[in-house]
Formats: structure tokens, C-alpha cells, sequence
């Protein structure tokens, strides 16, 4: 009876701890880049973290405005560490213990120099065939944001002449600007060469084509890259129940370019298309909540919380 007793006294302090550190960790605040794959793997996470009983802050910033906030505890999280092209701006500080690296979230994505396809079969197939075409292409390549990793690649090969890319200009906008460039030159088969990921609804959209040559910059076979969750130091250890649901979150091509295209074509607000794709798809969910519990300690109940994710697309 005395054994039985201290067991009980001991499972009551050891679930009043457990409650006492979720209790510590109520609000998660994500970093995000204007990119619509991390808008929306970061709304799929910040959907379930408020179906837990968390507080969610998004802010969003620059690729290296981010990293600097992650390094300064600024912010908890940032689901969008595409490497190897973030490796100058993420390493140093993975590297320093100011940000920590957690598993995979994304296999099988690209990202790197592209070019339609109709380009391509005029002779544009590797990085060292832009030079040739300078006036087709009027001297110009489309980037992203400011600040962004592959923006970075692209004026260090412009600066150090890579590929005689120096008379180049780096056309820094934004996602929406450059496709809507993409789009223009498309329409009226003009010559354009742009960043290009995947997954992104852009390769459905456009016959495009991905150039070779530029494995010491975006990483080989056309810029093949895998995608992170990154954390600031010691975040894992002071929120262990959300650090479990960022290491089960693993999405797929498909999923992300579903979420994608409803939030670029069919103009869906983010954290709705999140709600209307995870009510579509119970069994993601259930397997992102795998030993994943409430805020307060209490099981969940992944059906319910499919389910509760239900709403009409044009509310």
C-alpha cells in the first residue's frame, strides 16, 4: 500500500511538471518569407498549434531578417531552411548554437534558374549559355524579394563574373511580380530567365525548364534541395509537446502544390486553404499529431480536429 502510494504521488508530480512546462510554452511565433510554400506549410502548422490551445504570431521578413530574429530569440520557428541555397545565411548560425536545425519537412524540392521551355529549345540549357543570349534577355534576371538566398546566389555570380554574368542585372521584386513577368513573357514569347522552385503551381502553369550547370551555387541535379524546420536554441527543450509536432511535420510535393494552388489561383486565403486541405485529408493529420497533446496535457483527438477544420472556401 505504501508503494502503491508513493507511485501515485510521484505520477501526480510528474504530470503536474508536464502541465507546469506546456503551461510555460502558450504562444509560438512562426517566421515567414514571401513565398506561398511557406505560407503554407507554416498556416498548416499554426492551424493545428490553435486547434491545441496555442497562441500563434506570424511575422513576416526577409530570409535574413528572420535568421537574425531566430538568432536573437525573436521568434520560435521557421519551417522554410531550403538548403543547400540557404547554407551561407543558416550554417554560421546553426553552426554558433544560435538556431538549431530539426528534421526534414520536405524531400524532392528544386530550386534554381529556369527558363521556358521554348527558350530552352533555342539553345538556353545550361548557366553558361545566359551570356550568349545578354540580348534576348536584355541583360536582366528575375529574382525574388531582397534579401533572399537565391537573390544572394545570383548577385554573387553576377559580382564575380560566373559564367559572364557580370553585364547582368538582378531584377529584385517579388513572387507575384516575377510570375506576373513569367506570365507576360510567356503570352508573348518573349526570352525571360527567373528563379523557379518546386514544388510551386508556376511548373502546371508555364512549360518551363530547369538549367544545368549551377551545382556550385543552387546545388546539383538542377538545384535539388531538401527543405528544414529550423528553431531558435533551445526551443525544443522548453516547448518538448510543439517540437514533437514539427518533427512529425513532413509534407509531400502533392500536398504543398494542392495548398499552393488554391491560395494562388483560386485566391484562398492562406490559413483557409491549411483548413480546407487538412479537412480533406483526416489521415495527415492524425499522423502530425502522433504523440502530439493539447496545451493542457490532454490527448487529442485527431478526427475531431480534422474535422473541425471544415469551412467553405468563400467565406
Amino acid at each position: 500500500m505504501r508503494t502503491m502510494l508513493i507511485l501515485v504521488l510521484f505520477a501526480s508530480v510528474m504530470a503536474g511538471q508536464t502541465a507546469h512546462a506546456a503551461e510555460q510554452c502558450d504562444q509560438v511565433r512562426f517566421g515567414i518569407v514571401d513565398w506561398t510554400d511557406v505560407k503554407a506549410t507554416t498556416s498548416v502548422a499554426s492551424e493545428l498549434l490553435q486547434a491545441l490551445g496555442y497562441d500563434v504570431d506570424i511575422s513576416n521578413q526577409s530570409v535574413v531578417d528572420t535568421y537574425d530574429a531566430l538568432a536573437k530569440g525573436d521568434i520560435d520557428v521557421f519551417l522554410g531552411n531550403w538548403m543547400p541555397s540557404m547554407a551561407p545565411v543558416a550554417d554560421p548560425l546553426i553552426e554558433a548554437q544560435k538556431v538549431e536545425r530539426l528534421g526534414a519537412n520536405l524531400e524532392g524540392a528544386k530550386y534554381t534558374l529556369a527558363v521556358p521551355q521554348y527558350v530552352y529549345d533555342a539553345g538556353v540549357k545550361h548557366f553558361s549559355d545566359i551570356a550568349r543570349f545578354a540580348d534576348k534577355f536584355e541583360n536582366n534576371i528575375y529574382g525574388i524579394e531582397k534579401g533572399n538566398d537565391g537573390n544572394l546566389l545570383i548577385l554573387d555570380m553576377i559580382n564575380s563574373n560566373a559564367f559572364g554574368l557580370r553585364p547582368f542585372e538582378l531584377i529584385e521584386t517579388s513572387e507575384r511580380i516575377m510570375l506576373a513577368q513569367v506570365n507576360g513573357a510567356v503570352r508573348d514569347q518573349e526570352w525571360i530567365v527567373f528563379l523557379a522552385w518546386a514544388p510551386h503551381p508556376m511548373n502546371e502553369r508555364f512549360d518551363i525548364a530547369y538549367l544545368d550547370g549551377g551545382d556550385d551555387y543552387f546545388g546539383p541535379n538542377k538545384g535539388g534541395a531538401t527543405v528544414y524546420t529550423n528553431t531558435r536554441a533551445g526551443f525544443s527543450e522548453q516547448c518538448p509537446n510543439v517540437a514533437t509536432l514539427l518533427d512529425n511535420l513532413e509534407f509531400s510535393l502533392a500536398m504543398e502544390g494542392q495548398v499552393m494552388d488554391m491560395i494562388l489561383n483560386q485566391f484562398v486565403p492562406q490559413d483557409r486553404a491549411a483548413r480546407h486541405w487538412m479537412h480533406q485529408n483526416p489521415e495527415a493529420v492524425e499522423a502530425w499529431l502522433n504523440g502530439v497533446t493539447h496545451r493542457d496535457g490532454r490527448k487529442t483527438n485527431p478526427t475531431a480536429i480534422a474535422q473541425s477544420m471544415k469551412l467553405t472556401l468563400n467565406n
